[in-house]
Formats: C-alpha cells, structure tokens, sequence
C-alpha cells in the first residue's frame, strides 16, 4: 500500500485539533500529582494545620495525613499510623483514601482490599478501575476472571486513565475478549497518546499509536504521522524506522510540530516541581 502522506498545513490542522481537549479539560493524572506535590513541598507549619483539620473529621486532610506518615519525610515512618488515617478517611466515601488503602490491604488480606478498591472503583475513580481490571487478571483476589478484568479495563478507559486507555486499545488490536477493531485500537491508543506527563500508558500510547501508522492498521498508512507520535514517545529505533521514509523538508516540519506538541502540553507547574523532586 502506498503510504498517504498528509499535506503539511493540513497536518498541522489536524494536530492542533487534536490538543485543544486536552487543554480545556485538566488531566487527572496531573492532578493526583499536584496533591504528591503538596505533599514534598509541606512544611513543619503545613502539616500542622492539616493536622488540625484532620483530627476534625475532613476527609481529604486524613487522607493526606495517612500519606504524610506513609512517606515518612514530616514524621517517623509508621506505616500502621498510615493504615489508620486512610482507613478513616475511607470510611467517608473519600475515594482516593478508599483507593490507597485498598492498595496497601491487598496482598494482606485480598478480599479487604477488593472491597475498598471496589468502592473507590464505583465513584468513578479511574486508576483504581484500571488495577481492578489488572488485578482480576492477574489473580490478585484468588480467582483469575477475564471478563470481569476487560469490564473495569473498559471503565477505567472511559474515565480518562491511560494505562486503561492502552490496555483497552491492545485489546482490539489483538481481538482479546471483543472483537478484533484496529481503528477502535487505534482511537483508544490516540486519547491514552494525549495525556501528560508519561508515567508509562501515554508513553505506550504513543508508540502503538505510532506502529498502527506505520503499517497501515486501523488509520492510513501515514510515515509522518508515524515519525510524529514516535518522536513523542521516545521510541528510538521506531522514531529512525519512520524517518527513514521522509524527506529532510517532512523531518524538519515535523519535528516543529513535535515541539509545538509539548508546548502546548506542559506540565502544570506543581507537577512539574513534583517531578524534579523525585529526579
């Protein structure tokens, strides 16, 4: 098949296109990182206050005051103490307490943690349908159940997670539990390829959606295109494979179009701190 090359202003249409949701409607993996943020860049003075108000029953502030002693930066590590106050702020119907302490329950008494990562799952917490999905997989609960795994992989793609969004678009690439869609596959690889930063699905997003460009699966057989989400991704060797088949004026508008990408996709500044901290 002869590969479509897009003209380059129309290339730059449709790409512009594509990044307007993403700045209109804030990513939730930026913002579980902006309360990680809050949470390294805390003082004595901070945690005191949170304190304050955690001891007065807000949910939220006991939730982060359990991962204030889980981390162990502010106070000694205790990881009972941790327990304690995610418990407490679970009991509330605080998702994301619900969440983390499902997580921490789950290889020390599976059906603890189910029910709390189930909860959390059926408020609409995205991340934690993902994990449900992997770990009825993966038999974390002492049953291994594939329909069940594909049905939270589906939530937790439709709630905007990208490792969901990944994981549902390998699914109909490959035909696994549906029915094989590569245009499917490739529209869910495209929406987990949009997300910022890349802590792993949006990187694989990418890259899939790139392969799928590549060889014509799902989209038109597209080089540029391929060259583009490849660049993104930092897959090098299939980055050097696409730019194989493009000329010098394609690669030096592309790579505009790359960096004019990650303009308009920065980091919320808080992430962005929170990130070099942990570097």
């Amino acid at each position: 098949m002869k590969p479509r090359i897009l003209p380059p202003l129309l290339l730059l249409l449709l790409i512009t296109v594509g990044l307007s949701p993403a700045q209109q409607t804030p990513d939730p993996k930026q913002a579980e990182l902006a309360v990680w943020a809050r949470l390294k860049t805390m003082t004595q003075t901070d945690l005191q206050a949170l304190m304050v108000r955690a001891q007065a029953g807000d949910a939220e502030a006991e939730c982060l005051v359990g991962r204030v002693y889980e981390e162990g930066r502010l106070v000694q590590k205790n990881e009972e103490e941790s327990a304690r106050w995610l418990l407490k702020s679970a009991e509330q119907g605080y998702a994301r307490a619900q969440r983390l302490y499902g997580f921490m329950s789950v290889h020390i008494n599976p059906s603890v943690g189910e029910r709390w990562m189930l909860r959390a799952a059926e408020q609409g917490d995205a991340e934690v349908q993902f994990w449900l999905g992997y770990a009825y997989e993966n038999n974390w609960f002492g049953t291994t159940d594939p329909q069940e795994a594909l049905k939270w992989y589906k939530k937790g793609a439709e709630g905007g997670d990208p490792d969901a969004e990944v994981e549902l678009g390998q699914r109909y690439e490959d035909g696994e539990g549906v029915e094989q869609n590569y245009k499917l596959a490739a529209e869910w690889y495209r929406k987990a390829a949009e997300h910022v930063p890349n802590l792993g699905g949006a990187g694989q997003g990418k890259n899939r959606l790139g392969l799928l460009y590549l060889e014509g699966f799902g989209v038109p057989q597209d080089y540029v295109q391929a060259y583009f989400w490849f660049s993104l991704s930092g897959s090098e060797g299939n980055t050097a494979e696409a730019k194989a088949h493009l000329s010098l004026a394609q690669i030096r508008e592309t790579d505009s179009l790359v960096k004019a990408w990650k303009e308009q996709h920065r980091l919320i500044p808080e992430v962005a701190a929170a990130l070099h901290l942990e570097n």
